[in-house]
C-alpha cells in the first residue's frame, strides 16, 4: 500500500511488521554527555526545576511548563488565537495577516463550535506581553521592562498576552525526535548555546582549563534536539523573553528577533541575563513543590514556596563538571559584543560582566530540560500493553481500530515504529535524514516531515522556510546547495539519481509527524490547532484533508468509532492523573484577561491588561485527579 501525499511519498504494509512497546525503545541520549553532566539525577532535578519556575519569564510568570502543564500541552482557551502572523506571499516575502477570524479580537473565549478552523487563525498559547528588554535586577524575578504598543495583541489600545503562531506539542515523548519544534527548527545537534547547531558558526561557550585560564570552545552534542529545543523560548518574544533580553555573540549587534522562526536572529544571543537573574533567587520561590514530589519532594518546602537550601548555583555544581563553572576569571562583553577575560574585580559585577557559570547558562539549561523532558516517557498505554502480549488490553473495538490506523486509515504512513512517528530518531536512523520518493517525480524530501493540506502552505511555509541565517531549514535543500557536511555535520546521503540543484524538493507546508500518545488528552490537533476532537481529527482524514493533498479513506461512521477508540488506547493513565514522573509544582497559568465587556479589556495602568491567572496545584508521584481536557 502506497500513496503520494502533498509530494511527500508515504508507505505501509498492510499487514505490518509486529512492533515492540515503547518500553523497548531507548531514549535517545549524547554519547559525550558525560564530557559535561558528572551527575544525571542531579542534572534532572535542576532540569524539572527551571522547566516549571516561572521566575524563568521577563515577567516572572512565564514557565516552560505554562505551555506544557496538561499532558505536556495546553488545554487553555481563552486568549489562545493568533492571527495568520506566518503568512507569505508566492515568492516567500512576508505577507502576515493581523485579523482575527476566529471571535474578532484576542482574548476571545473559545467555543466548541468554532471548530474546525476554516480560516488561517491559530490556538496556539499565550505568552508574554510585548515589551522591551531594559536589563535584570539580580535576585528580581521581574526583568526591567518597557512595555511596547502592540499593533497585533491589543483590545481598546490595551495590549494583551501575545500568542504563538503554531499550537503547542506535547513534550511527553518527544525525547524520540530526530529535531524538534513543527518546522525541525532545533537541531539533533545541540551547540550549547541556540536551537541552530552546527548552523550557527560562532557558537561558543567558554571552558576553565585550570580556575585562572579560560578559553572559548565550541561543543557538539548528538542526540540532543530537545536541548536545542529548550534555549529557544527564553530567547524569543512571543514564549517568555522581552524582546533583547539576551546577549549577543562576539562581533555582532544587537540582532532582532525573528518573528517568522521565534528565536533569535542574527544577534545569535545567549540567556546570560537569565543566569544573572535566576542565579540569586530561590529556585521555585513562588510555587509550592509536593512533598511527595517523584524528584524534589526532599527539598519540598511545603506549604511554604520554593527549595529549601539549594541555590541554582549549587544545583548546576551537583550536576556539572567544573571545568564548565568555575572560574577566577570573568567574561566581559562589551556594546559590541567584544567579549574579554578580566580578573574578579573587589566589588558588585556589572551587568555585562558574566561568571563562567553565568556565562555557560545556555548549556545548563539546555542539557538539564532534555534530561528531565527525557523522563517524561509515557509508555504504559493499552497499545504498549497489547504489544507485550495481553491480547485483553485493548477492547474488541479498539483491535478493529488499530487494523484501520495500520491498513485502511494509512495513518501508519506517517506514524510509524513503536514511537507512531516517522520523525523519530529511530527511524531517520533506518530511513536516512533526507531520501528521495520511489514513485515519480522522485524528488528529496526530509524524513518525518509531511504536508497533509491542513492549510495552504502560503500560510505557514514551516520546512520550508529558512533558519536565521538564511539557510534553509530543509536538509533535502542543504544538500541541494552542497551545505550538508558544513550544516549537519555528516556526509550527504547519495542517491540515484544524483542530486541536482534545481530539482523540486517537498519542503514547502510540511511540518514535522507528532508521536501518537496521549492523544486523546492534548487537543486542539495539528500544527493550527484547528480541530477540536479526534472525531473531527478523522473526519478530516475520511474526505482527503481540506487541500485534496490526501486519498479519501472511505470510512463508514462505525468504522471511525473504531480509529478514535485505537487511539484512546493510546493514553497512558499516568499521564492523565499526573503520575510519576508526570508529577510537578504548584504554576499559576496566564488564563486570558478579565474585561467589562466582549470588546474591551482592564488596564493595569501601565497599558497592559489585567491577567487571570489558573493555578495548577503542585502534584506528588501518586498523582490526582488531572486538569480537565481542552473545552471539557
Amino acid at each position: 500500500m502506497a500513496a503520494i501525499i502533498a509530494g511527500n511519498t508515504v508507505s505501509a504494509q498492510v499487514t505490518p511488521s509486529p512492533l515492540p512497546s515503547l518500553k523497548s525503545i531507548s531514549v535517545p541520549e549524547p554519547d559525550n554527555l558525560g564530557d559535561f553532566v558528572k551527575d544525571k539525577v542531579a542534572a534532572i532535578k535542576l532540569g524539572k526545576t527551571l522547566f516549571w519556575d516561572m521566575q524563568v519569564g521577563s515577567d516572572g510568570v512565564t514557565a516552560c511548563a505554562s505551555c506544557h502543564f496538561h499532558a505536556g500541552a495546553d488545554n487553555r482557551s481563552k486568549n489562545q488565537i493568533a492571527p495568520g502572523l506566518l503568512r507569505i506571499n508566492p515568492d516567500g516575502t512576508e505577507n502576515p495577516d493581523a485579523v482575527f477570524n476566529v471571535g474578532g479580537l484576542p482574548n476571545y473565549q473559545l467555543k466548541p463550535e468554532d471548530f474546525p478552523f476554516h480560516s488561517n487563525d491559530v490556538s496556539s498559547s499565550q505568552g508574554i506581553f510585548n515589551s522591551k528588554f531594559v536589563d535584570v535586577t539580580p535576585g528580581n524575578a521581574q526583568d526591567q521592562v518597557t512595555n511596547e504598543p502592540d499593533p497585533v495583541f491589543n483590545v481598546g489600545g490595551v495590549n494583551v498576552r501575545r500568542v504563538e503562531p503554531r499550537n503547542t506539542p506535547t513534550v511527553i515523548n518527544s525525547a524520540f525526535n530526530f529535531r524538534n519544534f513543527w518546522d525541525g527548527r532545533a537541531q539533533n545537534i545541540f551547540n550549547g548555546v541556540n536551537p541552530f547547531g552546527l548552523r550557527d558558526p560562532n557558537a561558543a561557550i567558554a571552558k576553565a582549563e585550570n580556575p585562572n585560564k579560560l578559553e572559548f570552545v565550541k561543543v557538539s552534542l548528538k542526540n540532543a534536539s530537545l536541548a536545542s529545543q529548550a534555549v529557544g523560548p527564553p530567547l524569543s518574544s512571543f514564549e517568555s523573553s522581552a524582546d533583547g533580553r539576551t546577549f549577543q555573540e562576539i562581533g555582532d549587534k544587537f540582532g532582532r528577533i525573528d518573528k517568522r522562526s521565534l528565536s533569535a536572529g542574527k544577534g545569535k544571543k545567549l540567556p546570560r541575563k537569565l543566569a544573572k537573574k535566576l542565579l540569586p533567587l530561590r529556585p521555585l520561590g513562588k510555587q509550592v513543590v509536593h512533598p511527595q514530589d517523584s524528584v524534589l519532594g526532599a527539598d519540598s518546602r511545603s506549604p511554604k514556596p520554593g527549595l529549601k537550601d539549594k541555590t541554582y548555583g549549587q544545583l548546576i555544581q551537583d550536576a556539572f563538571k567544573p571545568e564548565w563553572w568555575k572560574s577566577n576569571r570573568l567574561i566581559q562583553v562589551d556594546a559590541e559584543g567584544r567579549r574579554t577575560f578580566v580578573k574578579k574585580p573587589d566589588r558588585s559585577l556589572e551587568t555585562n560582566e558574566y561568571t563562567l557559570m553565568e556565562y555557560n547558562f545556555s548549556l545548563f539549561f539546555g542539557l538539564a530540560v532534555q534530561l528531565y523532558e527525557s523522563t517524561l516517557i509515557a509508555n504504559d498505554t493499552p497499545f504498549d500493553r497489547f504489544l507485550e502480549g495481553n491480547t485483553n488490553a485493548l477492547t474488541s473495538e479498539q483491535q478493529l481500530g488499530k487494523q484501520l490506523f495500520e491498513g485502511k486509515a494509512f495513518c501508519i504512513a506517517c506514524h510509524v515504529g513503536s514511537e507512531l512517528t516517522a520523525a523519530s530518531a529511530s527511524n531517520v536512523a533506518k530511513e536516512g535524514r533526507i531520501k528521495r520518493a520511489p514513485f515519480p517525480p522522485n524528488s528529496p524530501e526530509d524524513t518525518g516531515f509531511f504536508n497533509i493540506g491542513v492549510r495552504p502552505t502560503t500560510d505557514d511555509p514551516s520546512l520550508g522556510g529558512n533558519d536565521a541565517f538564511g539557510n534553509p531549514l530543509s536538509e533535502a535543500r542543504l544538500a541541494q546547495l552542497g551545505k550538508f557536511q558544513l550544516l549537519l555535520g555528516e556526509n550527504p546521503p547519495t542517491f540515484n539519481p544524483p542530486l541536482n540543484s534545481t530539482e523540486p524538493v517537498f519542503a514547502d507546508g510540511t511540518f514535522k509527524a507528532p508521536g501518537l500518545r496521549n492523544v486523546e488528552l492534548t487537543a486542539p490537533y495539528f500544527h493550527n490547532g484547528g480541530n477540536a476532537t479526534l472525531e473531527q481529527v478523522i473526519d478530516f482524514y475520511n474526505r482527503g484533508g481540506d487541500l485534496g493533498l490526501l486519498p479519501p479513506l472511505g470510512l463508514s461512521p462505525e468504522e471511525k468509532q473504531q480509529l478514535v477508540a485505537f487511539l484512546k488506547g493510546l493514553t497512558d493513565e499516568r499521564v492523565r492523573y499526573e503520575k510519576a514522573p508526570f508529577d510537578h509544582p504548584q504554576l499559576f497559568v496566564p488564563n486570558g484577561h478579565p474585561s467589562g465587556s466582549s470588546t474591551s479589556v482592564i488596564n493595569d495602568g501601565t497599558g497592559k491588561a489585567t491577567d487571570s491567572l489558573l493555578e495548577i496545584p503542585a502534584v506528588g508521584k501518586n498523582g490526582g485527579s488531572g486538569t480537565p481536557n481542552f473545552l471539557s
